[in-house]
């Protein structure tokens, strides 16, 4: 059986393809944000001390877990105990939800990939009204970045209760992000292997033309500045340090079992230690890579805002108090307020509501992650850019390379345990169970085309992974600490490899590891009942801006569905277990 399991064709095949799968769009819409959010080059510290008690252990169970059991995540932990193959099919679940939602921002990259060779941007300016007399009253409230991403790419409509329909663009741009997962999983290994070459580098290349052409713009070393200038006092506060470690958590894709099936075709020799070590420090160079390109544009665009603001201003005194032109300035402006503040009084009381308050300090401040990153700030500042069409084909170009590594993970913990089974492969070829987990996934995933789509993929995004992947993590490491055994795993391990177990590795494994993530658990469940009823962002379009909303009861309980979907996987199966092996012994419980 071991000898007619794939393998890659080489090691280097199955670093790229967790790194293609570990580096994706939270490394280049998350971390910026959260060096934001806390100390700029001060949120490092808390970063590197979760990677070395998280994130690097965590990892390197994983990839042993797989190497040794040669299975996907239901397999392998079976084999460890019949009673822990939920866990496994937990993380296939959770496996599959992330699919479902992921690929539809490969598609709003298509999308926006598409109209990006268009001249001028359709985002970069606002489109006429009906009447032809003047802009769009949505998009001059809001701006034409927001107008093209809220109203053209996902025709949102005012909250989750209005389903709309299906926007057709948007689920042939989902179809075709489907189609070329398939592509590149059809033949398993032998495909994949191909194609991490391509989704692990390129985006590499994309992001070092990015940082030389960031560094070159105006006011890039503004948004530098800012980013590496610490905030020694966020140090003290535990939330940086928990969004330290679940950063870590989830941009290594811990326990979706994407780790594990990539590490089951590998050679039982393989130094997978020296993998984990080099994965999980690419992914964390790769982050701050990233904030740096990202600072870089951030500093760009809030300067451009800033100036913008200043010359509005200048414009505004100069035409209200009939001042000669060039007289005002950004460097005697102050002054020259405070002069007709208190030579015309009156006049300036009347123009002053009129006045805005330009401040560089805040135009960096303004923290955005997520899509909100990606397609309305990116792309606002893009527009700026000269030759904005190759910036942004460049750009969205970099985000499918991103996405699509990505899904490579994602589908790769659904489809081994499928092909593993002798159940299921015994009647349908590799390439059919490809090809109908991509159409199931393809057909749900048209509910996030819909116009309260957008709505829904949050939910997906927010709830179907955090809480279940902390659960089945915890798990996994105290069913091969102190189910499987870690002595026995230990001496497998040596068996295997040729390597012993040192210290660091049985230390964060036995003890620092698992009492993390129980806090994380405790932080994050004890926050939700704190919060009392969710709520999210609904857009306005007579206001032009997100305004908040509760969810209605019938979303909350699909919110604990989710959530339980996937959690109770790990109860049940194990209870299924227990039963089925007292029937077979003859010993049934008796009914009360």
């Amino acid at each position: 059986m071991e000898k007619a399991r794939p393998l890659w064709a080489n090691p280097l095949q199955f670093v790229f393809a967790c790194i293609s799968y570990a580096v994706g769009l939270g490394n280049v819409w998350r971390f910026p944000y959260l060096c934001q959010m806390y100390g700029g080059g001060s949120f490092l510290v808390p970063y590197f001390v979760m990677l070395v008690v998280e994130g690097m252990p965590l990892l390197y169970l994983e990839l042993t877990v797989g190497q040794r059991m040669r299975q996907g995540s239901i397999g392998a932990w079976r084999t460890i105990s019949p009673y822990l193959g939920g866990v496994g099919l937990a993380s296939v679940v959770v496996s599959f939800f992330l699919s479902t939602y992921y690929n539809i921002i490969n598609a709003w990259a298509f999308w926006y990939l598409f109209h990006s060779f268009q001249d001028p941007l359709p985002w970069s300016v606002c489109p006429l009204n009906g009447n032809r007399t003047g802009y769009d009253e949505e998009c001059e409230k809001a701006s034409s970045t927001q107008y093209f991403w809220y109203r053209k790419t996902l025709n949102i409509s005012p909250s989750i209760q209005d389903s709309g329909g299906v926007q057709w663009e948007q689920a042939l741009c989902l179809l075709l992000a489907w189609l070329v997962v398939y592509l590149c999983i059809l033949r398993g290994t032998e495909s994949t292997g191909k194609v991490v070459y391509f989704t692990a580098l390129l985006p590499y290349c994309v992001l070092i033309i990015y940082l030389v052409r960031g560094l070159t713009l105006h006011g890039a070393t503004n948004g530098l500045a800012y980013m590496f200038t610490p905030k020694l006092e966020q140090l003290a506060n535990p939330k940086a340090w928990i969004n330290a470690a679940t950063q870590i958590f989830f941009s290594l894709g811990l326990g979706f079992g994407s780790l594990i099936a990539f590490a089951s075709y590998n050679q039982p020799s393989t130094n997978c230690q020296q993998h984990a070590i080099i994965v999980s420090l690419i992914n964390s160079s790769t982050s701050i890579f990233a904030s740096v390109v990202t600072f870089s544009i951030y500093g760009f665009k809030a300067t451009f805002n800033y100036e913008s603001c200043l010359n509005k201003v200048i414009l505004l005194l100069t035409n209200s108090f009939d001042l000669e032109d060039g007289f005002l300035t950004t460097s005697n402006l102050e002054q020259v307020k405070g002069y007709l503040a208190s030579a015309f009084p009156g006049k300036y009381s009347e123009v002053l509501p009129q006045i805005r308050n330009c401040s560089l300090e805040s135009e960096l401040a303004t923290a955005v992650q997520g899509t909100g990153l990606s397609f309305i700030v990116y792309t606002e500042a893009i527009k700026n850019m000269a030759a904005s069409q190759l910036w942004s084909v460049l750009y969205f170009f970099m985000l499918l390379m991103l996405g699509i590594g990505s899904m490579l993970g994602n589908t790769a913990a659904i489809l081994t345990p499928l092909t593993d089974s002798k159940v299921i492969s015994s009647h349908l070829p590799k390439e059919a169970i490809s090809g109908l987990v991509c159409l199931v996934n393809c057909v749900i995933g048209l509910v996030f085309t819909m116009e309260a789509g957008n709505y829904w993929f949050d939910i997906f995004n927010d709830y179907a992974a955090t809480l279940p992947l902390l659960l089945i993590v915890l798990v996994e490491i105290v069913a091969v600490c102190y189910v499987f055994g870690l002595r026995r795993f230990e001496s497998d391990l040596k068996a295997m490899t040729g390597r012993t177990l040192n210290w660091y590795w049985k230390a964060m494994w036995a003890g620092v590891s698992p009492l993390l993530i129980i806090s994380l658990f405790v932080f994050y469940l004890s926050d939700y009942i704190l919060t009392g009823t969710l709520q999210y962002q609904a857009w306005d379009a007579s206001q032009g801006q997100l305004v908040t909303k509760d969810y209605p009861l019938y979303v909350l309980a699909i919110i604990g569905l989710l959530v339980a979907s996937s959690t109770m996987c790990i109860p049940l199966v194990a209870l299924g277990t227990f039963i089925v092996r007292r029937l077979k012994r003859g010993d049934t419980p008796p009914v009360a």
